[in-house]
Protein backbone atom coordinates (compact mmCIF):
# COMPACT_ATOMS: atom_id res chain seq x y z
CA UNK A 1 0.00 0.00 0.00
CA UNK A 2 1.02 3.46 -0.63
CA UNK A 3 2.87 5.25 1.85
CA UNK A 4 1.29 8.48 3.52
CA UNK A 5 2.92 11.75 4.88
CA UNK A 6 0.64 11.49 7.50
CA UNK A 7 2.36 8.23 8.78
CA UNK A 8 5.50 9.83 8.42
CA UNK A 9 4.77 12.25 11.29
CA UNK A 10 3.75 9.86 13.45
CA UNK A 11 6.97 8.08 12.76
CA UNK A 12 8.78 11.66 13.97
CA UNK A 13 6.78 11.71 16.63
CA UNK A 14 7.47 8.11 18.15
CA UNK A 15 11.51 9.18 16.96
CA UNK A 16 11.36 11.78 19.61
CA UNK A 17 9.60 9.89 22.43
CA UNK A 18 11.12 9.93 26.03
CA UNK A 19 9.26 8.34 28.78
CA UNK A 20 10.09 11.96 30.70
CA UNK A 21 8.43 13.88 27.73
CA UNK A 22 4.88 15.03 29.26
CA UNK A 23 3.27 15.96 26.34
CA UNK A 24 4.21 12.96 24.28
CA UNK A 25 0.71 11.54 24.98
CA UNK A 26 -0.91 15.05 24.12
CA UNK A 27 1.03 15.60 21.07
CA UNK A 28 0.19 11.51 20.11
CA UNK A 29 -3.52 12.39 20.60
CA UNK A 30 -3.43 15.38 18.00
CA UNK A 31 -1.27 13.10 15.87
CA UNK A 32 -4.35 10.89 15.11
CA UNK A 33 -6.86 13.07 14.58
CA UNK A 34 -4.94 14.65 12.27
CA UNK A 35 -4.97 10.89 10.83
CA UNK A 36 -8.27 10.93 10.45
CA UNK A 37 -9.40 8.80 14.10
CA UNK A 38 -11.26 11.54 15.16
CA UNK A 39 -11.54 13.58 18.35
CA UNK A 40 -13.30 11.37 20.58
CA UNK A 41 -11.96 8.16 19.41
CA UNK A 42 -8.18 9.21 19.59
CA UNK A 43 -8.75 10.70 23.11
CA UNK A 44 -9.93 7.06 23.93
CA UNK A 45 -7.40 5.16 22.31
CA UNK A 46 -4.36 7.24 23.67
CA UNK A 47 -5.99 7.21 27.54
CA UNK A 48 -6.23 3.47 26.90
CA UNK A 49 -2.64 3.12 25.67
CA UNK A 50 -1.20 4.95 28.73
CA UNK A 51 -3.32 2.80 31.24
CA UNK A 52 -1.72 0.14 29.27
CA UNK A 53 1.76 1.14 29.53
CA UNK A 54 1.46 2.21 33.13
CA UNK A 55 0.37 -1.43 34.14
CA UNK A 56 2.66 -3.44 31.90
CA UNK A 57 5.56 -1.01 32.73
CA UNK A 58 5.57 -0.51 28.98
CA UNK A 59 8.81 2.41 28.25
CA UNK A 60 10.70 1.19 25.13
CA UNK A 61 9.40 2.75 21.93
CA UNK A 62 9.20 -0.21 19.97
CA UNK A 63 7.27 -1.51 22.70
CA UNK A 64 5.18 1.10 22.59
CA UNK A 65 4.45 1.74 18.78
CA UNK A 66 3.59 -2.32 19.28
CA UNK A 67 1.70 -1.78 21.68
CA UNK A 68 -0.08 1.35 19.95
CA UNK A 69 -0.38 -1.17 16.57
CA UNK A 70 -2.14 -3.87 18.54
CA UNK A 71 -5.00 -1.41 20.07
CA UNK A 72 -5.65 -0.31 16.60
CA UNK A 73 -5.54 -3.61 14.91
CA UNK A 74 -8.83 -4.75 17.19
CA UNK A 75 -10.89 -1.78 15.89
CA UNK A 76 -10.01 -2.45 11.96
CA UNK A 77 -12.10 -5.31 10.90
CA UNK A 78 -11.72 -6.92 7.34
CA UNK A 79 -14.14 -9.40 5.50
CA UNK A 80 -13.88 -11.63 2.58
CA UNK A 81 -16.65 -11.81 -0.04
CA UNK A 82 -17.21 -15.15 -1.29
CA UNK A 83 -20.13 -15.86 -3.75
CA UNK A 84 -21.31 -18.89 -3.76
CA UNK A 85 -21.26 -20.93 -6.97
CA UNK A 86 -24.74 -22.09 -8.54
CA UNK A 87 -26.53 -19.38 -6.50
CA UNK A 88 -28.33 -15.80 -7.40
CA UNK A 89 -25.65 -13.40 -5.49
CA UNK A 90 -26.79 -9.42 -5.40
CA UNK A 91 -24.19 -7.01 -3.99
CA UNK A 92 -25.75 -3.53 -3.58
CA UNK A 93 -22.93 -0.96 -3.96
CA UNK A 94 -23.83 2.31 -1.57
CA UNK A 95 -21.97 4.87 -1.47
CA UNK A 96 -22.76 9.00 -1.81
CA UNK A 97 -21.35 10.98 -5.81
CA UNK A 98 -18.06 11.03 -6.27
CA UNK A 99 -16.53 8.30 -3.87
CA UNK A 100 -16.35 5.86 -6.83
CA UNK A 101 -19.37 2.96 -6.78
CA UNK A 102 -18.66 2.81 -10.59
CA UNK A 103 -15.57 2.19 -10.91
CA UNK A 104 -15.23 0.01 -7.54
CA UNK A 105 -18.35 -2.13 -9.67
CA UNK A 106 -16.10 -2.33 -12.86
CA UNK A 107 -13.31 -3.38 -10.91
CA UNK A 108 -15.43 -6.42 -8.61
CA UNK A 109 -16.40 -7.05 -12.10
CA UNK A 110 -12.81 -8.08 -12.91
CA UNK A 111 -12.33 -9.14 -10.02
CA UNK A 112 -14.85 -12.03 -9.68
CA UNK A 113 -15.17 -12.65 -13.63
CA UNK A 114 -11.60 -14.18 -13.16
CA UNK A 115 -12.54 -15.91 -10.05
CA UNK A 116 -15.21 -17.69 -12.66
CA UNK A 117 -18.16 -15.74 -11.69
CA UNK A 118 -20.92 -15.11 -14.13
CA UNK A 119 -20.86 -11.41 -13.71
CA UNK A 120 -23.50 -8.99 -14.28
CA UNK A 121 -23.07 -5.57 -13.96
CA UNK A 122 -26.69 -3.73 -12.86
CA UNK A 123 -26.77 0.44 -14.01
CA UNK A 124 -29.38 1.13 -11.54
CA UNK A 125 -28.31 4.74 -10.63
CA UNK A 126 -30.60 5.40 -13.15
CA UNK A 127 -30.47 9.44 -12.38
CA UNK A 128 -27.14 10.14 -13.46
CA UNK A 129 -26.84 9.26 -17.52
CA UNK A 130 -23.08 9.63 -16.45
CA UNK A 131 -22.97 6.80 -14.56
CA UNK A 132 -25.53 4.62 -16.81
CA UNK A 133 -22.70 5.05 -19.88
CA UNK A 134 -20.02 4.95 -17.97
CA UNK A 135 -21.15 1.27 -16.49
CA UNK A 136 -21.85 0.40 -20.31
CA UNK A 137 -18.38 1.77 -21.04
CA UNK A 138 -16.54 -0.92 -18.44
CA UNK A 139 -19.12 -3.87 -19.56
CA UNK A 140 -18.15 -3.74 -23.03
CA UNK A 141 -13.91 -2.82 -21.75
CA UNK A 142 -14.31 -6.08 -19.36
CA UNK A 143 -16.93 -8.54 -21.37
CA UNK A 144 -19.40 -7.84 -18.61
CA UNK A 145 -22.99 -7.97 -19.21
CA UNK A 146 -24.46 -4.79 -18.27
CA UNK A 147 -28.42 -4.43 -17.76
CA UNK A 148 -29.90 -1.00 -17.90
CA UNK A 149 -33.41 1.18 -18.32
CA UNK A 150 -34.07 4.05 -19.38
CA UNK A 151 -32.65 7.54 -17.21
CA UNK A 152 -35.18 8.02 -15.16
CA UNK A 153 -36.73 4.81 -15.05
CA UNK A 154 -37.43 2.96 -11.10
CA UNK A 155 -33.91 1.69 -10.20
CA UNK A 156 -35.28 -1.52 -8.45
CA UNK A 157 -36.58 -2.75 -11.89
CA UNK A 158 -33.08 -2.50 -12.79
CA UNK A 159 -31.92 -4.58 -10.16
CA UNK A 160 -35.22 -7.22 -10.61
CA UNK A 161 -34.22 -8.01 -14.28
CA UNK A 162 -30.63 -8.14 -13.85
CA UNK A 163 -31.44 -10.52 -10.66
CA UNK A 164 -34.02 -12.98 -13.32
CA UNK A 165 -31.29 -12.69 -15.64
CA UNK A 166 -28.61 -14.10 -13.07
CA UNK A 167 -31.12 -16.86 -12.15
CA UNK A 168 -31.84 -17.78 -16.06
CA UNK A 169 -28.23 -18.16 -16.48
CA UNK A 170 -28.07 -20.61 -13.43
CA UNK A 171 -26.73 -18.62 -11.03
CA UNK A 172 -23.82 -15.80 -10.47
CA UNK A 173 -23.03 -12.61 -9.06
CA UNK A 174 -24.97 -9.15 -9.74
CA UNK A 175 -23.73 -5.97 -8.99
CA UNK A 176 -25.64 -2.95 -8.51
CA UNK A 177 -24.17 0.30 -9.15
CA UNK A 178 -26.59 2.72 -6.83
CA UNK A 179 -27.25 6.82 -7.01
CA UNK A 180 -26.24 8.16 -4.07
CA UNK A 181 -27.51 11.53 -3.14
CA UNK A 182 -27.35 12.62 0.13
CA UNK A 183 -29.00 16.11 0.18
CA UNK A 184 -32.19 14.35 0.09
CA UNK A 185 -31.60 11.69 3.09
CA UNK A 186 -35.42 10.92 3.36
CA UNK A 187 -35.83 10.21 -0.89
CA UNK A 188 -32.26 8.60 -1.01
CA UNK A 189 -33.54 6.99 2.22
CA UNK A 190 -36.93 5.32 0.88
CA UNK A 191 -35.62 4.44 -2.64
CA UNK A 192 -32.55 2.90 -1.33
CA UNK A 193 -35.05 0.72 1.33
CA UNK A 194 -37.05 -0.43 -1.78
CA UNK A 195 -33.80 -1.47 -4.17
CA UNK A 196 -33.00 -3.81 -1.09
CA UNK A 197 -36.32 -5.42 -0.57
CA UNK A 198 -35.99 -6.21 -4.34
CA UNK A 199 -32.30 -7.41 -4.20
CA UNK A 200 -32.98 -9.58 -1.24
CA UNK A 201 -36.07 -10.54 -2.79
CA UNK A 202 -33.84 -11.81 -6.16
CA UNK A 203 -31.12 -13.01 -4.64
CA UNK A 204 -30.67 -16.61 -2.71
CA UNK A 205 -30.56 -16.88 0.36
CA UNK A 206 -28.06 -15.73 2.24
CA UNK A 207 -26.62 -14.22 -1.07
CA UNK A 208 -27.47 -10.76 -0.25
CA UNK A 209 -24.50 -8.18 0.56
CA UNK A 210 -24.67 -4.47 0.77
CA UNK A 211 -21.20 -2.81 0.80
CA UNK A 212 -20.16 0.70 1.05
CA UNK A 213 -18.01 2.82 -1.27
CA UNK A 214 -15.96 5.77 0.88
CA UNK A 215 -13.31 7.75 -0.65
CA UNK A 216 -10.60 7.39 1.68
CA UNK A 217 -9.40 11.64 1.30
CA UNK A 218 -12.70 12.34 2.76
CA UNK A 219 -11.78 11.76 6.55
CA UNK A 220 -14.41 11.73 9.01
CA UNK A 221 -16.84 12.19 6.37
CA UNK A 222 -16.64 8.77 5.62
CA UNK A 223 -17.75 7.95 8.95
CA UNK A 224 -20.80 10.07 8.91
CA UNK A 225 -21.56 8.87 5.36
CA UNK A 226 -21.40 5.04 7.18
CA UNK A 227 -23.80 5.99 9.80
CA UNK A 228 -26.12 6.99 7.16
CA UNK A 229 -26.46 4.22 5.19
CA UNK A 230 -25.70 1.94 8.04
CA UNK A 231 -28.50 3.30 9.51
CA UNK A 232 -30.96 2.98 6.08
CA UNK A 233 -30.21 0.16 5.56
CA UNK A 234 -27.67 -1.43 6.80
CA UNK A 235 -23.98 -2.43 6.01
CA UNK A 236 -22.27 -5.81 5.53
CA UNK A 237 -19.12 -4.08 4.02
CA UNK A 238 -17.09 -1.20 3.52
CA UNK A 239 -15.03 -0.74 -0.16
CA UNK A 240 -12.29 2.01 0.43
CA UNK A 241 -11.09 3.94 -2.36
CA UNK A 242 -8.48 6.73 -3.61
CA UNK A 243 -6.28 5.64 -0.87
CA UNK A 244 -3.03 6.75 -1.92
CA UNK A 245 -0.53 9.86 -0.59
CA UNK A 246 -3.26 12.07 0.29
CA UNK A 247 -5.14 9.28 2.52
CA UNK A 248 -4.27 9.32 5.95
CA UNK A 249 -6.62 6.14 6.35
CA UNK A 250 -7.78 6.86 10.47
CA UNK A 251 -11.65 6.55 9.03
CA UNK A 252 -11.53 2.55 8.58
CA UNK A 253 -10.30 2.65 12.46
CA UNK A 254 -13.06 4.69 13.60
CA UNK A 255 -16.10 2.69 11.32
CA UNK A 256 -14.41 -0.17 13.08
CA UNK A 257 -14.40 0.93 16.11
CA UNK A 258 -18.05 2.77 16.04
CA UNK A 259 -20.15 1.39 13.90
CA UNK A 260 -18.14 -2.27 13.87
CA UNK A 261 -18.22 -2.40 10.08
CA UNK A 262 -15.75 -4.40 8.26
CA UNK A 263 -13.91 -3.56 4.78
CA UNK A 264 -13.62 -5.97 2.10
CA UNK A 265 -11.61 -4.37 -0.40
CA UNK A 266 -8.98 -1.17 -0.47
CA UNK A 267 -8.45 0.51 -4.11
CA UNK A 268 -5.79 2.57 -4.80
CA UNK A 269 -6.05 3.73 -8.44
CA UNK A 270 -7.99 4.10 -11.52
CA UNK A 271 -6.96 1.03 -13.44
CA UNK A 272 -8.98 -2.08 -12.73
CA UNK A 273 -6.80 -3.98 -11.23
CA UNK A 274 -6.21 -1.24 -8.47
CA UNK A 275 -7.57 -3.18 -5.74
CA UNK A 276 -7.07 -5.40 -3.23
CA UNK A 277 -8.21 -7.37 -0.76
CA UNK A 278 -8.39 -5.04 3.45
CA UNK A 279 -5.36 -6.85 5.19
CA UNK A 280 -5.69 -5.15 8.69
CA UNK A 281 -1.90 -5.95 9.63
CA UNK A 282 -0.57 -4.19 6.93
CA UNK A 283 -3.23 -1.24 7.14
CA UNK A 284 -2.23 -0.67 10.84
CA UNK A 285 1.49 -0.86 10.08
CA UNK A 286 1.14 1.68 6.87
CA UNK A 287 -0.77 3.66 8.84
CA UNK A 288 1.66 3.86 11.95
CA UNK A 289 4.98 3.31 10.80
CA UNK A 290 4.55 4.36 7.12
Amino acid sequence: MAKVSFAEKLKSLFGFYSKEDENFFDDLTDALIEGDVGAKNAVEIIDELQKKCKEEKITGIDSLRLCLEEMLLSYVKSVELTPEDGKVNVYMLLGVNGVGKTTSAAKLGKWFKEKNQNVILAASDTFRAAAVDQLSMHGERLSIRVVKHQMGSDPSAVVFDAGEACKANGGGLVLCDTAGRLHNKENLVNELKKIDRVAKSKASEGCYKKILVVDATTGQNAVRQAEVFNEAVGVDAVILTKYDSTAKGGEVITIGKELGLPVAFVCTGEKYEDIALMNPEQYVKTFVEG
